[in-house]
Formats: structure tokens, C-alpha cells, sequence
């Protein structure tokens, strides 16, 4: 296994994986969901213009993603402009958060085959790496339901919870972590 940046070709795993565990699809929440979809136009502007998917791969199967990316690429959507509405009210390691100081993190996503491996630490630390040179603080929401992946987010790797927001009749806690 190995873990890169994704290219054109990874689309349809990814968006395989992706697929399967979207939270319209998953039956039981409790091993973690995703909450946004991404056409294959969306994900191919991802990675051409913001280097901003990382792959686990074993062969040509993808196995785990991580999505990051500017506020701007990801404003077209109505959840993440929500989001960039609140940052001038979220504060981390005593910075206010900004389009300019913070990036969008997610979504994450490892295949259950893979769950518990130790896979999604090392997709994360990777997605960060690869974005530390142009933020200093990675931002992401964790709807509040989504118990498995707050549990991973604050135990396993480093983030923080720095606030919470509600939007659509959910509620979601806003995290963050240093790119540092």
C-alpha cells in the first residue's frame, strides 16, 4: 500500500468510496459516514487545481481519501459558504480563523476493509503535510452524530474542537488542528 496524491485516474475509485459511505447511503451511522458529494468535474478541480486529494492505494483500488482545499474552492457549496460565514467567530491557538489563514479539510473517508489499521492516521497527516506550506490551520466540521469520527479526529490525530454550528435541523462541531 501507498499513499499519494491523486490524479485523474483515481476518480472512480474515489468516488466509489466516497459513494459507499455517504451518509444517504449507510444504514448504520454508528461506523461513520461522509455528508458531501463531489461530481466528477468537482473532484477532477480538486485535484488538477489544488492538489487537494490524498490516496491510500494498493494496486489501482483505493482504499482511504482525504479531501483539502482553499474556502474559495470549496465555496460553490452552500454548506461550506455557511461555514466560511462563521469563521470570523472561531478562534484557534488564539488566531481568529480566515480564508486566508485555514483550509477545508475533508471529507476523509477509509474503507471499512481498512478500518483500524492505523490507515486513516497516516491519510491525514499526509493531507496535512501536503498543505502545510500554504496554511497554518487545517478546519473541518464533524457532524454531531458522527461519534466514530469525532472520536478519531480528537484520539487518534491532532484536532481540536473550537466551536460548534448548526445548519438544516443538524448540528456540527467545528474543529481545528496547526498545519505546524
Amino acid at each position: 500500500m501507498y499513499i499519494q496524491q491523486a490524479n485523474l485516474e483515481d476518480i472512480p475509485g474515489i468516488l466509489d468510496l466516497l459513494k459507499a459511505n455517504h451518509a444517504h447511503y449507510v444504514e448504520d451511522k454508528t461506523d461513520g459516514f461522509v455528508t458531501t458529494n463531489m461530481t466528477e468535474q468537482q473532484l477532477a478541480a480538486l485535484i488538477t487545481t489544488e492538489n487537494g486529494c490524498t490516496v491510500a492505494k494498493e494496486g489501482h483500488n483505493i482504499l482511504a481519501f482525504a479531501m483539502a482545499a482553499s474556502w474559495g474552492f470549496w465555496s460553490e457549496w452552500p454548506f461550506f459558504a455557511h461555514m466560511i460565514d462563521q469563521l470570523p467567530n472561531v478562534m484557534f491557538e488564539g488566531q481568529t480563523l480566515t480564508v486566508e489563514n485555514s483550509y477545508q479539510y475533508g471529507p476523509v473517508c477509509v474503507d471499512a476493509s481498512v478500518r483500524g489499521s492505523g490507515l486513516f492516521e497516516k491519510i491525514f497527516y499526509a493531507s496535512l503535510s501536503n498543505m502545510k506550506e500554504r496554511y497554518p490551520i487545517m478546519a473541518t466540521f464533524i457532524n454531531q452524530i458522527n461519534l466514530r469520527s469525532f472520536a478519531a479526529h480528537t484520539r487518534k490525530v491532532s484536532m481540536t474542537q473550537v466551536g460548534t454550528f448548526a445548519l438544516n435541523q443538524n448540528k456540527y462541531y467545528f474543529m481545528a488542528c496547526s498545519t505546524k
